[in-house]
């Protein structure tokens, strides 16, 4: 059955705890019996709500109460606006801000956001009851032609590096009942809507028309419903928030928001123990042991829905553009688009010597692109054992029994150990025969040339929006078409009409079961093939002062509103 919608459990880990990700629940409704695809959740009175509201918004904060904060960020946000950039950190600062109608709690299912109840009327049509007296910033109501506006807008953001639109693009309309109902209508049945419309972000349709991405990161055009509102933007530096007094979920417990954007790992934590910031996410692995036996600190750990991968240009048959002989020349043909070559490379990476040295044991060995227990995960799928031999005798079956050369791009600031962990590929790779140079840089410019398209290998990492495996096989191994909004992030432009058509079938299959298999079979489609390359599944951690308390999330996001101070 559907998750009760109707409940969002939150619950605070103890210190240095590992929380393993719950199975989900995935969305169920059957022909013919709309009822039971039903959410309900009880809805206050307009007077009762008015009466919180009013409470909310004449509260003073108690003198004696910390009411300020600054969280330390591993990664610079590129925008506030909320539709530009479909990027991790982005999508979590902005979800202090502005909100999505259904809401995903720690574990990734499914709870009311601005919408209260959402239900399938039939295989093509969905209709979501939205929160009334809910208010935007600026003080206007919230309504569903925000809701219309918003689903517009996203997918036709100007000179967007990577859009939302793969998860509008089976919406076919958008049809406004009233101001508190809206009806959603896809070309065919779509049980993983619920899921997909998760990771949209509503905007205000009065600020938002005819505003750029500029006016968001202005401040002019960021007005959200969120417990939090709009300040100030640095590139590169921080953003401030200040809370919302009268937001309709309650009084958080800051008056003001401090995110500092500390790329480097080392000045992260120093910021933390010189009391520059309180609150940091990405704990540097090599320090966790030691500010787990600080009396001063807490942390909590979870393994996350990441997974670290490389993707290979395998779209390319000519040219491939960081493709040499030993020489160190141009190669005319591109070995990558070989699939003995492709697992040659996978043979030559030892997973658990980067999970156990380089993650100093702060990450799972990858077989796919979620770990056990996300929906869709198959069984049958391990990581590939570290096999050098096993890699020479492929290369050379595929024709380079000497090898060839190669370089590894990635980004030094965006994942853990990223740029270690691109080294450490790099000599792995080289011992086999492949000589193998290493570029990294930050991720603002590393992502901009991986979309163009600029590289034959690629270290990147992929958290799942939706909580389940079909949606990354869609956007990472589907073949890539702008139109039907599938490989929208297949940099390597890997093709494989055998995984398309079992993922066709898949999107539009309402039996979980069924539909589960379909996904399982897909994945295994393509790590036979090695469509791409998982390394690992990052284990997320964050660290606080004592008198905090945070509750740890597999999407990795840093919310402040999951961030109390502790009981006493």
């Amino acid at each position: 059955m559907y998750p009760n919608s109707a409940v969002l459990n939150r619950s605070s880990a103890s210190c240095s705890t590992v929380t393993l990700p719950k199975p989900h629940a995935m969305q169920t409704f059957a022909r013919g019996l709309i009822a039971l695809s039903v959410f309900f959740v009880p809805v206050l009175s307009t007077s009762v709500l008015a009466q919180v509201a009013a409470k909310t918004s004449a509260a003073a904060p108690a003198a004696t109460k910390p009411r300020d904060i600054s969280i330390g960020l591993q990664a610079a946000i590129t925008s506030m606006d909320p539709h530009f950039h479909n990027l991790s950190p982005n999508n979590s600062l902005l979800r202090n801000v502005f909100e999505a109608l259904i809401r995903q709690d720690a574990d990734q299912r499914l709870s009311p956001g601005l919408a209260l109840s959402w239900k399938a009327l039939d295989d093509t049509t969905w209709e979501f009851k939205l929160r009334k007296n809910v208010r935007w910033h600026d003080g206007s109501l919230f309504t569903a032609d925000d809701v219309a506006f918003s689903f517009k807008r996203a997918p036709d953001v100007p000179n967007s590096p990577s859009p939302f639109t793969q998860f509008l693009r089976p919406i076919k309309e958008v049809k406004v009942i009233d101001a508190h109902t809206l009806q959603l209508k896809t070309e065919s049945a779509h049980p993983l809507l619920p899921n997909e419309i998760s990771a949209l972000l509503i905007v205000s349709k009065k600020n938002g028309e005819g505003a750029t991405t500029e006016q968001y990161n202005s401040g002019k055009a960021a007005i959200g419903t969120g417990p939090y509102k709009f300040v100030e933007y640095v590139p590169n530096q921080k953003v401030v928030l200040k809370a919302n007094y009268g937001y309709w979920g309650g009084e958080e417990p800051w008056d003001k928001l401090t995110f500092k954007m500390l790329n480097n790992p080392a000045a992260r934590v120093a910021a933390l123990l010189s009391g520059d910031v309180e609150f940091i996410e990405t704990v540097p692995t090599a320090d966790i042991t030691s500010m787990t036996k600080d009396a001063r600190l807490s942390i909590v750990s979870k393994v996350s829905n990441r997974v670290i991968y490389l993707h290979l240009d395998s779209g390319r048959e000519k040219n491939s553009p960081s493709v040499t002989d030993k020489a160190g020349k141009p190669m005319e043909a591109n070995p990558l688009r070989d699939v003995r070559v492709r697992k040659a490379i996978s043979k030559a990476i030892n997973r658990e010597a980067i999970v156990s040295r380089v993650m100093e044991g702060k990450a799972i060995a990858a077989s796919q692109l979620l770990a056990d227990g996300f929906f869709g995960t198959s069984a049958k799928l391990k990581a590939e054992k570290f096999d050098p031999e096993g890699a020479k005798k492929l290369l050379a079956e595929a024709g380079y029994p000497n090898g060839f050369g190669l370089t590894i791009h990635g980004p030094n600031n965006r994942y853990i150990n990223d740029d270690k962990i691109a080294q450490a590929i790099g000599q792995m790779l080289t011992k086999v025969g492949i000589e193998t140079k290493v570029e990294t840089m930050p991720s603002a410019v590393y992502f901009q040339r991986a979309t163009d398209l600029k590289y034959s290998l690629m270290l990147i990492g992929w958290g799942s929006e939706t909580g389940e495996q079909l949606g990354s096989i869609k956007a990472l191994l589907a073949t890539y078409n702008k139109e039907k909004a599938l490989g929208l992030t297949n940099r390597g432009r890997y093709s494989n009409k055998a995984l398309d058509d079992v993922v066709t079938l898949a999107v539009k299959t309402i039996d979980d079961k069924k539909r589960e298999a379909l996904i399982q079979q897909a994945i295994e489609i393509a790590m036979g093939d090695q469509g791409l390359i998982p390394l690992h599944y990052e284990v997320s951690s964050w660290a606080m002062k004592k008198g905090l308390k945070y509750v740890p999330r597999a999407d990795q996001y840093t919310l402040a509103m999951d961030l109390k101070p502790a009981a006493k």
